[in-house]
């Protein structure tokens, strides 16, 4: 057995040190030294495992012969003070405080943290809540016990909103989608309203401007840059303005019917015929064309704004910038060759009830509420097959093409007419895209980084600021900077916006079918393509992995 005496504090009071006689103290166990670093005055202290039993196996070793009669002096213990340490996580958006327990040395206050903080750049973001609890803690601790909390939170950048244009007047095709409630609170989907027709002063579009986004920044104090959201330039429209008191909506400045244009909206001048006929002849209007009764097999129509007929169009060509709306049918034949006998063409979208045997071909949308059989349909946007209820709307033989996707009740016939439907095509003309734009990024970066280094390279101001010369060209180099920065910024928006349109391909632009889908149907989705042996339930059609997947929970989507 050991006795106290063996163990003492050294003269500065911060180790242990043992003494002992091989001969007389051993030999000597692990607890004889455990229970001396257990009195009062050790009992705080960091023990030296590795030394205690280096000193064990030692005196054990020596004892009982001639070197054992030597006295062995050795430190089993010091005393440690408190420690703090921080880790910093890979982005530097987080920051945890980690408090170890004195070992009989120096405890940690406020002041130390700070400082600490300090030595370590972690400058925002910090929680006094956070510090304060763990001091709490870190006071309730044993010797060489820890408690970490995250103590500094960094704060992300929260990007702008684009621009968004909220139009503030109804258009001619929305009204297919709106009949007449009559007073038994049915509706009548032959009565589809009036005309629209605005008056001078009515609002038409409403700018929401984008926001520039809010900064953030990390742990260490970097700021995180927002980006600003992207710009939508409007544009007043002939028969429009920017109103007095606002800037950012458009009023008309005439009475006419509203157009929708790619930045804006105009009031065109109406021209209003009730039948176009071998009688009335061929029309081509600058404005847009409103035939409150039907227009006549072989005759054609054109316009620089909206066609919009209250009746049908009978195996006829119709040619507008604007959009077509036709509010009962489009019909059509079939002739030599495959050929089909009425052609509508529209920059803007194109809305009907019903279409057979024609071409249908829009750089907007396709809208048919009832029925499109053994027609050619070809969008830039998404063609939908069904009306505001989901109750009609069935897409039989025929051919469409649709860049974007396709919403429909039905697709072919219990017949198991042939129906080919093409969508979701251009991927690769987005990655194409992609590409173009990476490269005039990394253009810009190198002219930007250019006038830079130029700029860096002129003397001190003050040897030139007299010269008006130099102080045109150092004028003209930041005005070029900031041309390509600001042109930049915009490609980079349009960058995202493509990355983040092919991330999404395949999920957003697919064929949802509401009811059914009948046999004989060619599905092409990008490139993977099925045709249809059996009759199908209600589905989402989607490109997976270059296969047609059929998912029967579209009521979920």
């Amino acid at each position: 057995m050991l006795n106290p005496e063996q163990l003492e504090l050294s003269s500065d009071g911060s180790k242990a040190e043992l003494t002992l006689i091989p001969n007389i103290h051993g030999p000597i166990i692990d607890k004889e030294i455990a229970d001396l670093l257990a009195l009062p005055a050790f009992c705080n202290l960091y023990p030296h495992d590795d030394v205690i039993q280096n000193t064990i196996k030692k005196v054990n070793d020596l004892s009982g012969h001639d070197d054992g009669k030597k006295p062995l002096t050795v430190t089993i213990a010091q005393r440690k003070d408190a420690i703090i340490s921080f880790e910093i996580s890979e982005d530097k958006m987080q920051a945890t405080m980690t408090l170890t327990a004195a070992y009989g040395g120096k405890g940690i206050t406020l002041k130390d943290i700070l400082q600490s903080l300090k030595a370590e750049k972690i400058k925002l973001g910090l929680s006094k809540k956070k510090i304060e609890l763990s001091l709490k803690q870190f006071a309730l601790l044993h010797p060489g016990e820890q408690c970490s909390h995250q103590i500094a939170h960094g704060r992300l950048a929260v990007n702008g909103t684009p621009a968004t244009l909220e139009r503030k007047v109804m258009l001619a095709r929305e009204r297919l989608l709106q009949p007449q409630e009559k007073g038994d609170g049915t509706v009548d989907m032959r009565d589809l309203g009036s005309v629209i027709m605005v008056k001078p002063g009515s609002a038409l579009i409403l700018k929401h401007p984008a926001t520039s986004g809010v900064d953030g920044y990390n742990v260490c104090g970097s700021k995180l840059l927002a980006k600003a959201g992207k710009d939508v330039k409007l544009v007043a429209g002939d028969g429009s303005k920017f109103c007095d008191t606002n800037p950012n909506l458009l009023v008309g400045v005439v009475a006419g019917q509203p157009v929708e244009t790619k930045q804006g909206m105009q009031v065109d001048d109406v021209l209003q015929i009730k039948d176009v006929n071998v009688g009335y002849g061929n029309v081509d209007f600058k404005g847009s064309v409103l035939v409150t009764g039907d227009i006549c097999e072989g005759m054609v129509v054109k316009s620089s704004g909206d066609i919009t007929v209250l009746g049908f169009v009978d195996s006829a060509t119709l040619i507008a910038q604007g959009d077509i709306t036709v509010s009962k049918g489009v019909i059509g034949r079939q002739l030599k060759g495959n050929a089909l006998s009425t052609t509508l063409k529209a920059k803007g979208q194109i809305s009907a009830q019903f279409v057979q045997y024609s071409n249908l071909e829009a750089q907007g949308d396709i809208l048919v509420t009832k029925q499109l059989l053994h027609s050619h349909a070809k969008t830039e946007q998404k063609l939908t097959v069904c009306d505001a209820n989901n109750r009609r709307g069935d897409l039989v033989g025929g051919i469409v093409e649709v860049k974007k996707g396709i919403k429909v009740r039905s697709i072919g016939a219990t017949a198991g007419t042939k129906t080919e439907i093409i969508c979701a095509m251009n991927i690769g003309e987005l990655k194409q895209d992609v590409t173009q734009l990476i490269d005039s990024s990394k253009s810009m970066t190198i002219a930007i980084n250019n006038i830079q280094g130029q700029l860096g390279k002129l003397p001190p101001k003050a040897q030139w600021q007299d010269d008006e010369m130099m102080v045109e060209q150092v004028k003209g180099m930041l005005e070029e900077k900031r041309r390509i920065i600001s042109i930049k910024q915009e490609q980079d928006a349009e960058l995202a916006s493509v990355q983040q349109e092919i991330s999404g391909y395949y999920s957003n632009y697919r064929i949802d079918v509401l009811k059914q889908l009948f046999p004989n149907v060619e599905l092409r989705i990008g490139g993977a393509f099925t045709r249809t042996q059996r009759e199908h339930g209600p589905c989402c059609i989607t490109n997976n992995n270059q296969e047609i997947d059929f998912d029967y929970s579209i009521k979920k989507k």
